[in-house]
């Protein structure tokens, strides 16, 4: 993938840089592959807004990504690569020798017309899947099980990869691209190679139109809101938050302060944590 920068003709191609879309070879998803796609922007049960700046966007089909990889020993030809509105990775379109066909996250550097397969024991090339254990060390892999059949849950946007760096017992030792390095069980399959489409943090829309395409309304701070709006807002003119540490609109810490549960039966996995 590369990106297309453009010159300022108008204040929306002002800083605007978007991708070339060079790998995409056809425009039409494949009509049994995809399904109704209701989106809640933000909504819940009552019509009543429960997360903020969610809302209107581009109608969007869900394609039916096959993360579990399961159709073991048939051999599978890369038909074409594609585009997903509902994920910044490629998505690359499986024709199985047996008929089947499958979209699976699109590898990088793996080509139409390629050959690829999923099992126990077949080799460790881009876009096969297989189970960690049988990966060799230093290999890069994504679309990573948590949970043996469970299908891939970690690794999955565009430009990711994890390293495998040991194996000891029936533990496998991994680096995330978070640079946290934890445990998974050797079952758990994986798939080799890089996500493709690995420019994608370099997109930058040029307009906030473009935003609102894809489904993101604005974003008011809040110091510039009422004190009955936000623990930011009040005061004359351009004041400090008049508070020890910034805080979200409901008064809980904002900006740096951890989240994640203190006691996590996933913690004794994490040898450490990302940064």
């Amino acid at each position: 993938m590369s990106i297309r920068l453009y010159k300022s003709y108008t204040p929306g191609t002002r800083n605007r840089a978007l991708s070339t879309f060079d790998e995409i070879t056809t425009n039409k998803p494949t009509k049994s592959l995809i399904s109704k796609n209701h989106r809640k922007k933000g909504r819940n049960n009552r019509g009543v807004i429960t997360v903020r700046h969610r809302g209107g966007g581009h109608k969007r089909r869900y394609r039916i990504i096959d993360f579990k990889r399961n159709k073991y020993d048939v051999e599978a030809t890369v038909a074409t690569i594609e585009y997903d509105p509902n994920r910044n990775a490629r998505i690359a379109l499986l024709y199985y020798s047996d008929g089947e066909k499958r979209y699976i996250l699109h590898p990088n550097n793996l080509l139409v017309g390629n050959k690829i397969i999923s099992g126990e024991n077949v080799e460790p090339t881009i876009g096969n899947s297989l189970p960690l254990n049988n990966i060799p060390l230093g290999v890069s892999v994504h679309n990573i099980e948590l949970i043996p059949n469970r299908g891939g849950k970690l690794v999955r946007a565009a430009g990711t990869s994890a390293k495998i760096l040991a194996k000891d017992g029936n533990y496998v030792t991994l680096r995330l691209p978070s640079k946290e390095i934890r445990l998974i069980r050797k079952e758990c399959f994986a798939t080799v190679g890089e996500v493709s489409n690995n420019d994608a943090f370099l997109v930058q829309s040029g307009k906030a139109g473009r935003t609102r395409w894809l489904g993101k309304r604005p974003t008011v701070r809040g110091s510039v809101m009422n004190p009955c709006d936000h623990p930011h807002g009040g005061g004359e003119g351009r004041t400090p938050i008049g508070r020890s540490r910034p805080l979200t609109p409901w008064g809980k810490p904002a900006l740096g302060v951890k989240t994640r549960k203190s006691k996590k039966v996933s913690d004794a996995y994490i040898i450490r944590r990302r940064v």
